[in-house]
């Protein structure tokens, strides 16, 4: 790994505290592994908070794209950009992945609305559910495939999540992540859902997301008991995916009006207890 490590673990620690404390319950030889997928992932994934324009987004997904594919001292001089070429050379991770999760970054950075359930379902495939599976070669490369479907269901419940958690900031943009089908059948539009109060529809179209969430959530709880120790690092973000669900559901305020958040000290305990016990058998 790069002597910088430090810099891009900071720099998780900044930008996906959730992410960052799961890895430090893989073992010590796997968590600078862990720390530069997670730095890449919050690096493209706030490109659209850094970067205004659409074009210039996309340029910066590019670069990324160069920069994976030509491996090597490629990206010398960007410590994130050194320490996952790194990772993906010393572990052999599929250069596609990453190809994959850079395209369907594209979407973030444009105000299009969400087509359907399928296509959100492939959006968090191609970025979150990817993300573990990758996490989960590093940890185990054996075990790793066995849990691949395990994998989509779980991120397909993070991605949802960490979407009505970031409601506010969307709808603040002009961004609507929720599914025009999903709109719908609630009584809303995306260019409802982003203007004013959401119109009456918000809601059911919330409570709906929610729904759909916990629907991967719940799959993925009834096979995480098979999980095999070597991979629990890769998968501990789940358990706070229910926690935020369950808060969310116990406001008496509106999810798009501010932004649910979980205490330091709930956020420990519930990963250290999965950490230490696994998920239970359902």
């Amino acid at each position: 790994m790069p002597q910088n490590i430090e810099i891009v673990m900071s720099a998780v620690r900044a930008a996906d505290r959730d992410r960052y404390l799961s890895a430090l319950y893989a073992p010590a030889d796997k968590r600078d592994a862990l720390v530069s997928l997670y730095a890449f992932n919050a690096e493209i994934a706030s490109i659209r908070d850094r970067i205004h324009e659409p074009l210039p987004g996309e340029v910066r997904l590019q670069w990324w794209r160069d920069v994976i594919a030509a491996g090597g001292e490629a990206g010398a001089g960007h410590p994130v950009a050194e320490a996952l070429n790194a990772t993906i050379a010393a572990f052999k991770l599929p250069k596609l992945a990453f190809e994959n999760m850079l395209e369907a970054r594209i979407f973030d950075l444009y105000d299009d609305p969400m087509p359907s359930r399928t296509d959100i379902e492939g959006y968090c495939g191609e970025t979150a559910a990817a993300l573990i599976q990758l996490a989960a070669m590093v940890l185990d490369p054996v075990e790793a495939p066995r849990f691949a479907e395990l994998a989509g269901r779980a991120g397909c419940a993070q991605a949802m999540t960490g979407l009505l958690l970031l409601l506010p900031l969307h709808r603040k943009r002009g961004q609507c992540f929720i599914p025009v089908d999903i709109l719908a059948a609630a009584g809303s539009s995306p260019e409802e859902f982003v203007a004013g109060d959401g119109g009456p529809g918000a809601q059911r179209a919330v409570a709906a997301m929610r729904a759909l969430a916990r629907e991967h959530l719940s799959a993925f709880e009834q096979g995480a008991a098979a999980l095999p120790v070597s991979l629990r690092p890769a998968f501990l973000p789940l358990v706070l995916s229910r926690a935020y669900l369950d808060k969310m559901e116990g406001l008496r305020r509106s999810p798009l009006d501010g932004v649910v958040r979980l205490s330091a000290l709930r956020r420990h305990w519930l990963l250290l207890r999965r950490a230490s016990r696994g998920w239970p058998a359902l």
